[in-house]
Parts: C-alpha cells; sequence; structure tokens
C-alpha cells in the first residue's frame, strides 16, 4: 500500500495521464503499421508522453519541478549508466558470434556503411568509425528521446514508488509497467525481429525490461539523478538498436537470441536484477532530495 494519499494520487494521475497521452501516438502508430511513420516522429511523441505527464503531475502536486533528480550526480554512476549496456551487448552478441548462431560483420551492412566512408575503406575501418562516431554523438541524439521517458518513469514514477515501497517492489512495479506500456507496439505494430513469433518477442521483451528496471532504479535512487537513468536508456537503445543488431548477420535462429526480444539478453537482465536485489535487499534505498 502507498504511504499516503498525497503519493498514491501522484502516481495513479501521472499513469492517468501517460495512458491518456500514449493513446493517440498508439493509435496513430498501429494505424500506419510502422513505428517508422513520420518520419520517426509518432514514436518520439510515444516516448516524451510520460515525460510530459511527469511534469503536468510535479507541477499539480508539488507546484515545482524540483525533486525530480535534474543534478547530474556523481560522474561513476553516469560511467555505469553508459558501459553497462556495452557490456551485457558484448556477452549477448559476443557469444553469438563466437558460436555461429549469428555472424559479423553483415554485409549489407558494411555495404551500406561505405556510402558514407569511402568504398575503398576496409571492412575494420569502416566498423571502427561507425563504432566510433555511434559512441560519442549517437548516444546524444538517443537521450533526445531516453530523456522524454526517464522525466517521467524514472523522474516522478520512481521516486514516488520508492517512499512507499522497498527497492525490489519499486524495480519490478515500475519494470512491469514500463514493460507494458510498450506492448501495443509489440503486438500490434512491427516493434519487433523479423523471423520471431509476436507471443516470443512480448515474453523476451518483458523478462528484459523488468530486469533491466533494477539496473534503472538503482542508478535514480543511488545517484539521485534522473541524468543516469536517461544516459542508461540512451546508452540501452543506442548499442542495441543502432550498432550490435546492425553489425549481426542472421541465421534463422539470430532473432531468437539477440536485441530486445531475444533470450541472450533477457538472461542478461534478470542476472543484473538478481544482482541488485541481493545486494539492495537489505538496504533501504529513497529519492534523497535531489533537486
Amino acid at each position: 500500500m502507498f504511504a499516503n494519499t498525497h503519493t498514491r494520487n501522484k502516481v495513479l494521475t501521472f499513469l492517468g495521464l501517460t495512458l491518456v497521452g500514449s493513446a493517440i501516438f498508439y493509435f496513430l502508430i498501429i494505424s500506419s503499421g510502422n513505428i517508422e511513420a513520420a518520419g520517426g516522429l509518432y514514436v518520439l511523441g510515444l516516448m516524451w508522453t510520460p515525460g510530459i505527464s511527469g511534469l503536468i503531475t510535479q507541477l499539480v502536486f508539488e507546484h515545482s519541478l524540483r525533486g525530480m533528480g535534474w543534478k547530474l550526480g556523481k560522474a561513476k554512476y553516469l560511467a555505469i549508466a553508459y558501459f553497462l549496456p556495452v557490456a551485457y551487448c558484448l556477452v549477448v552478441y559476443g557469444i553469438t558470434w563466437l558460436t555461429g548462431l549469428g555472424g559479423v560483420p553483415n554485409p549489407d551492412s558494411i555495404a551500406a556503411l561505405r556510402t558514407s566512408f569511402g568504398q575503398n575503406t576496409s571492412t575494420g575501418m569502416v566498423i571502427f568509425y561507425f563504432v566510433l562516431n555511434n559512441a560519442i554523438f549517437g548516444v546524444l541524439l538517443s537521450m533526445l528521446s531516453a530523456l522524454g521517458e526517464e522525466i517521467g518513469w524514472r523522474g516522478v514514477f520512481v521516486p514516488e514508488l520508492a517512499k512507499s515501497f522497498s527497492f525490489t517492489k519499486t524495480a519490478l512495479i515500475s519494470g512491469v509497467v514500463w514493460a507494458l506500456w510498450h506492448f501495443p507496439l509489440i503486438f500490434f505494430s512491427n516493434y519487433n525481429m523479423p523471423g520471431i513469433p509476436r507471443w516470443y518477442a512480448g515474453i523476451m521483451f518483458f523478462i528484459l525490461v523488468v530486469g533491466i528496471s533494477f539496473a534503472f532504479a538503482w542508478l535514480r535512487l543511488k545517484s539521485g539523478s534522473l541524468w543516469a537513468a536517461a544516459l542508461l536508456h540512451a546508452s540501452h537503445n543506442l548499442f542495441i538498436q543502432s550498432v550490435f543488431t546492425p553489425l549481426t548477420s542472421s541465421t534463422a535462429i539470430t532473432p531468437f537470441v539477440v536485441d530486445e526480444f531475444g533470450v541472450g539478453l533477457a538472461i542478461c537482465a534478470v542476472i543484473i536484477a538478481v544482482f541488485l536485489w541481493r545486494k539492495e535487499s537489505r538496504t533501504a534505498l529513497s529519492a534523497g532530495a535531489a533537486a
């Protein structure tokens, strides 16, 4: 149960605004049948819906935007946020490549990249330039959409849950809600990996998001900053969707293993969740008084 009616009403208001706003973009995306419709603006609007809802909720209940975690926080938490997705991607995709479940590099991606880096550029240098460009500049672009979600999910939702629930329950509740929020796109649009059934994609995505929500909640509550969560979100999206998956060539089994809809990252997310659960199960984490 919630600690008080103020917290309960604030959480319910945020969720209600997010649901109503998201429904508009669900309709637009599902009607078009493509998450890239309108040049990706529908998805960008959807991702900013929790953020706008969070800002409105904070102003209504607190009459200020303070307390959402606007300070950057310690550099070590930002470093963890950036490099954690790199680590679990290297594990999952590395195993995939070494075992032959998928190949590297993807010749189609390399051919497309050569139009930017030069037809005579070696494959190794193409990959180097591609990864470096994404690692430095791509993450900044990824932050534009990731921040929209994190202002809501980790700027308002997680800190309010943490006032009433343990770290474990906060991570689980926020993770389940966050995962279900994506489901209309998975089951009624093309937010998926070609070659796998929607039910499989939904299950793996749910496990991944609930598991990784332990890292999101931990970073937000430990650092007192929503920027750590936003950077984790941006890095996660960037390295999975724009780096490792495009560089991987597929066999029939590859889509079942990699990306956000494969079993590999789902397993990694569970391991991370168990580690943080054991680490923080006896610790009373709270949102603190971050500005």
